[in-house]
């Protein structure tokens, strides 16, 4: 396998207030970057461990996503604000579904989802009960679980094994940039990125005809 060095973002790049969020009045703003929603600013909650992905990481992210996206089936695991759901939808996805167990920041997602009229639907439940549901294939999945906690690894496999993924996926992976850990057998690493406390991997997995 050809290994690139990991492409590295300056410390300081994910301080507590994201770059791209602005507080106001216990809240902020995510900001899109691209696509039809660019430009477009919407609120999210102020809730602890709340760590939307910073718009350079994002950039990086979508460049690489660039051929991708268009059409794809996609599948925002811990999604948080929502930000890279949302922001592929932008890009011309056909739909995304959204886990996401806060129930607060659940609805302020689905809020800004019927804002952009987007095609958007959020299961308000942990994700391991969602994985643990009859499963419906995607092409494209982000999984930016809460760090130090040993979610990585676990919902990774629970992906593979339950047959949640279609035969030529990919899958975006963000985790403590310490953490060790070896993806399932399929996956194959195409680029990843490295920035302040975060370590943002992007896998292609490898179909069987493959």
């Amino acid at each position: 396998m050809n290994r690139r060095r990991p492409r590295r973002v300056p410390d300081g790049t994910r301080p507590r207030q994201p770059p791209h969020a602005t507080s106001r009045g216990g809240r902020g703003q995510l900001r899109l970057i691209g696509g039809e929603f660019r430009r477009r600013k919407l609120p999210i909650p102020d809730s602890p461990g709340l760590r939307p992905t910073p718009d350079r990481v994002r950039e990086t992210l979508f460049n690489w996503l660039a051929l991708d996206i268009g059409g794809r089936r996609v599948l925002d695991l811990y999604a948080g604000t929502g930000a890279l759901g949302l922001e592929a939808l932008s890009r011309g996805a056909a739909q995304t579904t959204f886990v996401e167990s806060t129930a607060p920041v659940a609805k302020a997602l689905e809020a800004n989802i019927a804002t952009l009229g987007a095609a958007g639907h959020v299961v308000g439940a942990p994700v391991e009960r969602f994985l643990a549901t009859p499963p419906s294939r995607f092409d494209l999945v982000f999984l930016d679980p809460p760090f130090r906690q040993g979610l990585a690894a676990k919902t990774c496999l629970d992906l593979e094994l339950g047959d949640w993924l279609a035969p030529d996926a990919v899958i975006y992976v963000e985790t403590e940039h310490e953490l060790a850990w070896s993806p399932p057998a399929p996956w194959r690493l195409h680029r990843e990125i490295v920035a302040g406390d975060s370590h943002g991997r992007l896998f292609r997995r490898q179909s069987e005809a493959g």
